[in-house]
């Protein structure tokens, strides 16, 4: 196996990883909107993520891993995604916030600032700032 098949494999495995955990917050009412369907396509697609991974995470997305990006802008895109599958079905509940402040934590945000990170995160998302802004905005209140 060549080091590109390695980082290649490693990648996925990521990528994998990210979308379980937006898969747990789309499950969290135990029920998958439209909204969050189409946003879990649409992920999926980007992700790379092939139909029967797709399978094989809607039903237990519990057994896969966060594996944090090493890029912290990266690891920011995550937050962003993450938290516009919060929105998806238009409502937002305390059990989706509470996995998306365990989900930012597995990203290596600090844990003395994550729920600032995700109140802020939420906040964006809800006034339909777009990913620059967005991460612009959380590196100023991570820094803080």
């Amino acid at each position: 196996m060549s080091i590109s098949d390695l980082y290649s494999s490693g990648k996925h495995l990521q990528e994998i990883g990210h979308f379980a955990s937006i898969v747990k917050i789309a499950k969290i009412d135990n029920v998958i909107t439209e909204g969050e369907q189409k946003l879990l396509d649409r992920a999926a697609k980007k992700l790379n993520i092939s139909s029967d991974e797709y399978e094989k995470i809607l039903k237990n997305p519990e057994k896969y891993l966060v594996n944090p990006p090493a890029s912290y802008d990266d690891r920011i895109e995550r937050l962003y995604r993450l938290t516009k599958m919060i929105f998806a079905d238009e409502e937002v509940d305390r059990e989706e916030v509470d996995i998306l402040n365990k989900i930012a934590v597995a990203l290596q945000f600090p844990l003395d600032n994550v729920e600032k990170v995700c109140d802020e995160a939420i906040h964006l998302v809800l006034n339909d700032n777009d990913l620059e802004d967005f991460t612009n905005a959380i590196k100023r209140v991570n820094l803080d």
